[in-house]
Formats: C-alpha cells, sequence, structure tokens
C-alpha cells in the first residue's frame, strides 16, 4: 500500500504544483486553513499526479496536469491568457474516483459522477467546477503529449468529451495508473510498449463515436499521415513531396497539421527521431552495436550534426546516451516501435 504524501502547507503546495504544472492562479484561499498534499508519479514515462487539499474555498485555477483531492467546492479555470502563456500543448483525462464535478470546454457542459472519465485539451480554455461544499471530491490525472498521441491513433480527440462509468476500457487503464503509482520500480525497457498501450487504450475511449461519415478532412489527414508513415525513412520526404504524393497543394497540406496544432515538418521529424529511438533502444537490449550514423542515415537523415541536434531537442539527451543503458523511457510514444 502507497504511504500518504506528506502534508504541505499553502505556499508549499502552490510552488510544488507550479513545478509539475506550470501556469495558475489560485485565489480567495485562507492560508491558516489550507494543507494539502502532492503526489506526481510515472505512468511509461507519461505524467500522471495527485494532488490533494483541504481549503474552505478554492476559487481560481491550476493547469490541467494534476489529480486533485478536496473537501470543499472548487473551480478551476483555464482562461486564453493561461494557454497563451504557458503555450502547453496535451490532453489530460481525468478519472472521477469521488465526489461529482462539472465542466465548460469546447463548446460541451457536462457533469460527471464516479467512474467517470473526461478528456480536457489544455490548449484551449476550459472551466472546471469540483464538488459540492463539505463533499469529499478525489479524481486521477494523466498527461497525454498530443503529437505523439494523434500520431499514433491518427485522429485528434476532442477535449470535452466524457465516457461514463463501467467501461472495461477505462477500468483498465486506470488500473494501469495505480499500478504505476504503487509498483516505484525504475523505468524499463518495455516502457515505450506500454506508452503505445495507454495511448491505443485513450484512444478506444475518445474515438469518434458518430457513426456518420468522418469529415473529409481527417480522411484526407489519415491518408497524409499513412503517406509520412510510410516514406518518412526517403531523406527525400518533405512537405511537398508529402503534399504532391497526396495530390494536395501545399498551402492546403500546412493548413490540415496547423488545424491541429502541429506541422507538416514536425511530423516527419516525430517518426524519424521516434524510429531513430527505437533502433538505438533495440540494439541496445540486443548488446548490438551500429554507428550511430548509419542510425540516423536509416531514419531519413542525411546529416548526422542535423540528426543529434534534433534527437536532443526531443528527448533531452544525446543519441549516444542509449548505449549507456538509457531506454526509450524518456523518448515519448515510440510510434514506430510497434
Amino acid at each position: 500500500m502507497v504511504p500518504a504524501p506528506p502534508h504541505l502547507d499553502y505556499e508549499a503546495w502552490k510552488d510544488r504544483i507550479r513545478q509539475i504544472g506550470g501556469r495558475f492562479d489560485p485565489q480567495d484561499i485562507d492560508p491558516e486553513a489550507f494543507t494539502g498534499w502532492v503526489r506526481p508519479t510515472s505512468v511509461s514515462g507519461l505524467m500522471a499526479a495527485e494532488v490533494g487539499s483541504e481549503a474552505h474555498r478554492v476559487t481560481d485555477g491550476l493547469n490541467w496536469f494534476f489529480a486533485v483531492s478536496a473537501r470543499f467546492a472548487m473551480r478551476f479555470e483555464r482562461t486564453h491568457r493561461d494557454v497563451r502563456l504557458d503555450g502547453a500543448d496535451h490532453f489530460v483525462a481525468l478519472f472521477q474516483l469521488a465526489g461529482r464535478s462539472a465542466m465548460t470546454h469546447n463548446e460541451e457542459a457536462v457533469r460527471f459522477d464516479v467512474g467517470d472519465i473526461v478528456l480536457v485539451d489544455v490548449a484551449r480554455p476550459a472551466t472546471f467546477f469540483a464538488g459540492d461544499a463539505g463533499e469529499s471530491w478525489n479524481t486521477v490525472a494523466l498527461l497525454l503529449p498530443r503529437q505523439s498521441l494523434v500520431s499514433h491513433l491518427g485522429f485528434e480527440p476532442r477535449g470535452g468529451l466524457c465516457r461514463r462509468r463501467g467501461t472495461a476500457v477505462g477500468r483498465l487503464l486506470l488500473d494501469l495508473i495505480r499500478n504505476a503509482g504503487e509498483e516505484g520500480l525504475p523505468p524499463s525497457r518495455t516502457d515505450c510498449y506500454m506508452r503505445l498501450a495507454v495511448y491505443d487504450l485513450v484512444g478506444a475511449l475518445f474515438a469518434p463515436s458518430d457513426p456518420a461519415p468522418a469529415r473529409h478532412s481527417d480522411k484526407l489527414f489519415m491518408r497524409v499521415r499513412g503517406i509520412i508513415k510510410d516514406g518518412f525513412a526517403d531523406p527525400d520526404l518533405d512537405p511537398c513531396e508529402v503534399a504532391a504524393r497526396a495530390g494536395i497543394s501545399l498551402r492546403y497540406l500546412q493548413k490540415l497539421f496547423t488545424q491541429r496544432g502541429s506541422t507538416c515538418s514536425e511530423f516527419i521529424y516525430s517518426f524519424r527521431l521516434d524510429y531513430a529511438a527505437h533502433l538505438l533502444q533495440r540494439q541496445s537490449a540486443l548488446g548490438a552495436s551500429h554507428a550511430l550514423r548509419e542510425i540516423a542515415y536509416a531514419s531519413g537523415f542525411r546529416d548526422y550534426r542535423h540528426f543529434a541536434r534534433k534527437f536532443r531537442q526531443r528527448f533531452g539527451n544525446a543519441p549516444g546516451a542509449h548505449f549507456a543503458g538509457e531506454s526509450c523511457d524518456r523518448a515519448g510514444a515510440l510510434n514506430a516501435c510497434g
């Protein structure tokens, strides 16, 4: 059983949350009447967190990648200004464990109860209402990087969706989060595969359920994604080539990606870097030895220095660090490792 985290005073609690979650501004809290706790965890390299508090009143916003517990009515607001200033670009799946909540987000207004799961898009404003006054409230949250999630699923889920209690998929995903927090084990070389399993479960929960045909732009984006997935190892593949293969203009291609918070170039590099990280992790696991330049070329890069710079920007370490036993737990979701 996981021991309870230490209780914090208001300032320590606020500082700890900001270290994890970025921009927020809680207001109207009496520091003398407040205690709280913060328990971050990792789910196969994905961030999750549990944040608890007992306060007489909390009325203004946190960022959306925590779990929060409270005994009094709370309101969290993420404004257009917050979105612009912190530049966060991910989704958060929220699992309601106790109490009742409500949310207005993406022109959706939903109420959710114990067992329900909602999806929040932090790149868009949202207002979240947590529990009735005096009511115990508890929710668990999982942060999902947008680009990795969308590139793996082939569609962009819509923030503001709610899935009601009782789904086997939701229970399985929550169990993965809880077990990851309880095991206390170091990252393993299977984490990249488990991360993709998490993405698949999220896709199963929040895939479009409308039986009507998909929008033309969604169908076209999936075709473009397939072109990139099949051809990213070709160093000549660039946005112009992708547009030509898809039979659309470069301007329209870029519009498809802008609508999804990315660019075609970033998407191509995402596939190349994920594949390179997969090759590095595989050869480390097998005890094989291949020149880093060969891996760069096999992943679609012509220039090793360019590859090394992009790799460090994406994963936070140099390609050679993988030979020292660093697996893809730090590498985000590896779209090619399946």
